[in-house]
């Protein structure tokens, strides 16, 4: 059952987020991660949540996307990314 891990973004630093993409793409891509939503546009529909920029990864499953959170190379991108603004990010079985 694939997994998504939906990431919801402020940016205060945008030289150190975009040395963050920089490695977070090419890791995603190496642990079997597809970009599902990258950034456009957002339409609050209900609630108060309206998110400056959302990203949604889809994974093959929970183990692949719990394994590329804790991956050497994506602690490395994370690390670039300390201080850059404030992450709210969340993995989720997706339906089957």
């Amino acid at each position: 059952m694939p997994a998504y891990v939906i990431v919801d973004i402020e940016t205060t630093d945008p030289e150190r987020t975009a040395r963050y993409r920089e490695l977070s793409g090419p890791s995603v891509a190496r642990h079997g991660g597809r970009f599902i939503v990258r950034g456009g546009t957002t339409h609050a529909l209900e609630g108060g949540w309206d998110p400056v920029r959302l990203v949604v990864i889809e994974f093959p499953s929970m183990d692949v996307a719990l394994g590329w959170y804790d991956s050497d190379d994506y602690r490395e991108a994370r690390a670039v990314r300390a201080g850059s603004g404030i992450y709210r990010m969340v993995a989720v079985d997706g339906a089957n």
